[in-house]
């Protein structure tokens, strides 16, 4: 969902054909201000001049991780609710006045957050955090169940296409379920299940609300053409008289390993096959994070990544390939996925993964390699410190960062865990997480041809 500047995606691209130079190392400080009001909401100051314009980001600290078995898909829910019209502000007229001001906005949901953004000229700044403090301050008594039905059909349709009627589209869900146990809070799918969307009561969705939607469990950025005084005070008036809601208890699940590796076949309306492997590994930012993420980038990311060429390019048994480490507040996984040419079976394409998988298990990746995927990652960097809003821009990282570190001003201090990659580490990484570890092997294959699927 990011967007990416016309520039910076040229460079991007030809960092994949002429990987041997580095950036140079440009400072990424972010000056910013905090400050908190009484009622626990924590607010995030970011002065940038460039342009006339300002992002308003606001982080509620909730999302399906929050939620119980037989309960799920609350968090994504109520994003879809919270455009439905508040107390003071009739169902349409958020977007209404937004565009009308010349700006634009809004949400997405994950396992660990929900957040929302307004972007707008700098002399509009009080319209969009007068609308945000509208939905949070007087939005409960505006919670009908009529509203509910109709964004309860709307999730559940886009359930349908999103997951029941796209190709592939339960290949995430089945993995889910078969990494973690049933009450792990990553068992299930940000979206939740159609039984639970069709189970929720007004009562419940209205519980949700009064737990997770309260000024102490949110934080609110602000980057953009502003000035802090005038910003803060904009805040104070809008914000300071909602009342605090309850502490949010969150326990810490138990670490999960698999015992033995899952193989699991999945037949679906697809043409041809795909074969995804799934394992364990770190957190977000926890000790070996970046380094999985440049093990991905060595593995698959462009032609000349490893499995690209020998999949695609030399053998031509699959038509794509993708890998990425996902780590998350609680816990993180590997993926890895892979689709076959029409003629070929998923157990040819998993024995050339094992393979490459394999060989930067012992003999590790080169520095050519390392050097190119730490390009890539300093060039998302620097494209992303090109905007204040939207997602990604400067006032939602600031807010990411806040969150999963502890602190706003993160920007520095993450890219040089990339820079610190060794090829060494990704070795190690590739033999720790991948080659020694158990995995979910997941084959997705046309309805009626469950030979297709990997072989054990």
């Amino acid at each position: 969902m990011r967007k990416i500047a016309t520039l910076a995606a040229a460079f991007l691209a030809l960092l994949s054909v002429y990987p041997a130079t580095r950036l140079s190392c440009q400072a990424l400080h972010v000056p910013y201000q905090t400050f908190t009001l009484p009622n626990g909401l924590q607010v995030l100051l970011h002065e940038d001049h460039s342009v006339p314009l300002v992002s308003v980001n606001l982080w509620y600290h909730v999302g399906s991780s929050d939620e119980k078995p037989g309960r799920t898909g609350f968090a994504h829910l109520f994003e879809h609710i919270m455009f439905m019209g508040s107390q003071h502000v009739p169902t349409g007229e958020f977007d209404r006045l937004l565009e009308a001001a010349g700006g634009d906005n809004n949400g997405s949901t994950t396992e660990d957050r929900t957040n929302y953004y307004e972007d707008a000229p700098s002399n509009a700044l009080p319209l969009p955090l007068w609308l945000d403090s509208d939905r949070l301050g007087f939005l409960l008594p505006e919670i009908t169940a009529e509203k509910v039905d109709l964004q309860r059909g709307v999730v559940q349709n886009e359930r349908r296409q999103s997951y029941e009627n796209r190709p592939y589209g339960l290949a995430e869900e089945n993995i889910l379920q078969r990494l973690y146990p049933p009450d792990h809070p990553y068992h299930w799918p940000v979206i939740g299940s159609m039984a639970d969307l069709s189970a929720a009561t007004l009562e419940d969705v209205r519980g949700f609300f009064r737990t997770y939607y309260t000024p102490n469990n949110a934080t609110l950025a602000i980057a953009g053409d502003i000035t802090p005084r005038a910003a803060r005070e904009l805040v104070e008036r809008y914000f300071a008289d909602i009342p605090r809601g309850p502490t949010v208890a969150r326990p810490t699940p138990p670490a999960v390993q698999l015992g033995a590796d899952v193989y699991a076949t999945l037949e679906d309306r697809v043409q041809v096959p795909r074969v995804y492997d799934a394992w364990h590994t770190v957190k977000g930012f926890a000790d070996g994070d970046a380094t999985l993420d440049v093990l991905a980038n060595v593995l698959a990311s462009g032609r000349s990544s490893r499995l690209y060429k020998r999949l695609v390019y030399e053998l031509q048994i699959a038509t794509d390939v993708v890998a990425f480490q996902d780590g998350g507040r609680i816990d993180g996984k590997f993926e890895l996925w892979a689709t076959a040419r029409p003629g070929h079976d998923l157990t040819e394409l998993e024995r050339v993964i094992d393979e490459e998988v394999r060989k930067v298990a012992q003999a590790g990746p080169t520095s050519r390699e390392v050097e190119r995927a730490q390009n890539s990652f300093e060039a998302q960097f620097l494209s992303r410190m090109e905007r204040v809003g939207g997602f990604g821009g400067k006032a939602d990282q600031l807010n990411f960062y806040n969150y999963f570190v502890g602190t706003p001003d993160y920007f520095e201090k993450d890219l040089d865990r990339y820079r610190k990659v060794t090829a060494a580490e990704v070795q190690q990484a590739a033999r720790r997480y991948l080659v020694d570890a158990h995995r979910v092997v997941l084959s997705v294959v046309p309805q009626g041809k469950p030979e297709l699927g990997v072989k054990q």
